[in-house]
């Protein structure tokens, strides 16, 4: 069974834009999507025709997933802890066995924050040898030299991926994911643009061209994906500030 997997951060509930963020999914054919900042509670599964599964923050913006309506959702949520945006969660059936998706938005100031969520979702899965963790974690990777990009942004936003003075870019969440044995999938197989913001028409002034969208997966999972590139071109440039991540695996 091949299966296409997607993470979009909409931006602010898509406001004026929902069609638009509608067809860039559509083009994709995803069968599991994670959305990010569901502002205002866009019915995407209405607008795609998929199964929508929404998990509502403590304090930031919910987030979705969007199960295509072949595959046999066995169980849904939402991650059992105080995320700032929430984090939510399916469990799928497939022909090698039960497949758990996690879609997450990290903490965008703190790098601390975003290590203890980071913490959470790793806690989550463990013991489940296939899982999925994809969303705008709104974190560096440990294995890219980011200093070029980051000398671009104006101090306010180039704080929130540095730790402390004197002790360089914050990678903790990543590194820590690494850590526990997930793969980056782009890292894996990913190919063409590797940034996910800012696209060139949809805003994102606080942003420079960096990943901060990823599609995480346990090892054995990981070893199942073939493909993975940053979808660019056509109203993906403009329906977001975030351009979509997507990767195919088969099952």
């Amino acid at each position: 069974m091949s299966l296409t997997f997607m993470t979009y951060n909409i931006r602010n509930g898509a406001k004026g834009r929902l069609d638009a963020v509608v067809r860039v999914i559509a083009e994709q054919a995803p069968d599991v999507v994670a959305v990010q900042e569901l502002r205002g509670g866009p019915d995407l599964g209405a607008a795609t025709g998929m199964r929508w599964h929404v998990a509502r923050p403590t304090g930031g913006q919910p987030v979705g997933l969007l199960v295509a309506r072949h595959l046999r959702v066995l169980a849904a949520g939402s991650v059992p802890r105080p995320f700032f945006h929430a984090a939510a969660w399916a469990r799928l059936a497939t022909p090698s066995g039960p497949l758990t998706v996690v879609g997450a938005h990290l903490f965008p100031l703190w790098g601390r924050v975003r290590l203890r969520e980071a913490r959470w979702l790793a806690g989550f899965v463990r013991g489940r040898p296939e899982a999925v963790i994809m969303g705008d974690l709104n974190s560096l990777d440990p294995w890219t030299d980011h200093g070029v990009q980051l000398a671009t942004l104006a101090p306010q936003y180039r704080s929130r991926h540095l730790r402390r003075i004197g002790r360089g870019v914050d990678t903790r969440a990543m590194a820590f994911l690494a850590r526990r044995g997930f793969v980056d999938v782009y890292r894996r197989c990913g190919t063409g643009q590797p940034w996910t913001v800012p696209t060139t028409r949809g805003g994102g002034a606080e942003f420079t061209e960096l990943r901060l969208d990823y599609i995480m997966a346990t090892p054995a999972a990981a070893a199942r994906f073939t493909e993975c590139r940053v979808v660019t071109g056509g109203e993906a440039e403009s329906a977001s500030d975030h351009y979509p991540l997507v990767a195919r695996a088969a099952w």
